[in-house]
């Protein structure tokens, strides 16, 4: 080799990407021992972008085309290296590649549940699975924040980051979400939208673009998912309304009172489950016969007289009824339904 062939091939004349390998997000041009010519080709294939960066100084960023290397297609990298505009010598710089192309069918999932907050059970933890693709959208920010000056980034240690930043993302949105878990895990349409606007964000600050997002499956952790089987069991034996419940505290003190639906007396019968005390369980008895308590007959040389007046239990009744109401232990329905079956009793 003559140390004419040697010279010119320090010199390089066009910079381009084959992209070889599937996968790579970014690729540095080997630049060691090379200086780029004044004048030299770049190619950015489609689906690509190609960022100078000169002694750790991003500078001057192409999109796809063919560009002619010179002091007006270069002009940040011109002026930190403060050339002017007759310069015609070979340079160094660092040139970097970066795949703009979406990738696609990425999954993703929680190893482990995130806690929420949720407007139903106030504490709940949720394992959820589904699919995303993303594409690098900003070269510069990606440089700066994730790929740096590595030869060569993956998207296994890109979406080793993401990851991350997605589990984060999903548990603050959907903890400050007013959506209730029930309606987002019967519409993971609605689930998936609910996380998508702050996941693009969260992406975004580091040059990421989020493409899709879709949730495939949500789940609750056992113990949960056997007390939530508990709550709508109780649902559909015509107990306490699930709407009205408030939450899992007054549901698992629900399961201790028993259910009175079925009786004459409706659910006036609830208040012994809560303590109301012997007279209320008194009261209730009355009702639900008009009078079960036996009367002590009169003396055989005394005419027959009618018991004596007592106060009617049944306003009491309605009462408490109506107390149970206000504490969101029944339903409207139930309150109207018994306060009906009273009043009939106490004007019948």
């Amino acid at each position: 080799m003559s140390l004419g062939s040697f010279i010119r091939k320090q010199f390089i004349d066009v910079l381009q990407w084959n992209e070889e390998n599937d996968g790579v997000l970014a690729w540095r041009f080997p630049m060691q021992d090379f200086e780029i010519q004044n004048g030299a080709i770049l190619n950015v294939r489609e689906s690509q972008m190609a960022l100078f960066v000169n002694e750790g100084k991003i500078a001057d960023v192409f999109g796809p085309g063919t560009h002619k290397l010179t002091t007006n297609t270069l002009p940040l990298l011109t002026n930190l290296k403060n050339w002017d505009k007759f310069f015609d010598s070979p340079f160094k710089s660092d040139v970097y590649f970066f795949s703009t192309r979406v990738q696609t069918g990425r999954k993703w999932g929680t190893p482990q549940p995130i806690t929420i907050r949720d407007a139903d059970f106030d504490m709940i933890r949720v394992r959820a699975f589904g699919m995303y693709s993303y594409r690098v959208a900003d070269p510069r920010l990606f440089f700066t924040e994730i790929s740096g000056t590595r030869e060569v980034y993956t998207r296994d240690e890109v979406e080793d980051q993401l990851r991350g930043i997605l589990m984060a993302t999903m548990a603050s949105s959907l903890g400050s979400a007013k959506v209730a878990f029930l309606d987002m895990a019967a519409n993971q349409a609605l689930m998936a939208q609910q996380v998508k606007g702050d996941l693009y964000a969260a992406f975004a600050r580091y040059g990421v673009g989020l493409d899709e997002f879709n949730v495939a499956s949500v789940s609750l952790p056992e113990e949960l998912q056997a007390a939530l089987d508990e709550r709508i069991s109780a649902g559909m034996k015509g107990g306490l309304s699930s709407e009205k419940m408030g939450g899992f505290t007054q549901f698992q003190v629900a399961t201790s009172i028993p259910l009175a639906a079925q009786n004459e007396g409706g659910l006036a019968g609830i208040g012994a489950g809560l303590g109301a005390g012997a007279m209320l369980g008194h009261a209730m008895a009355q009702g639900m016969s008009g009078s079960m308590i036996p009367q002590v007959p009169p003396a055989p040389t005394a005419p027959l007289q009618a018991p004596a007046p007592e106060v009617d239990p049944i306003e009491e009744r309605l009462l408490k009824l109506k107390g149970l109401l206000d504490k969101g232990l029944i339903s409207q329905d139930d309150y109207n339904s018994t306060k009906t079956e009273l009043l009939r009793k106490l004007i019948g």
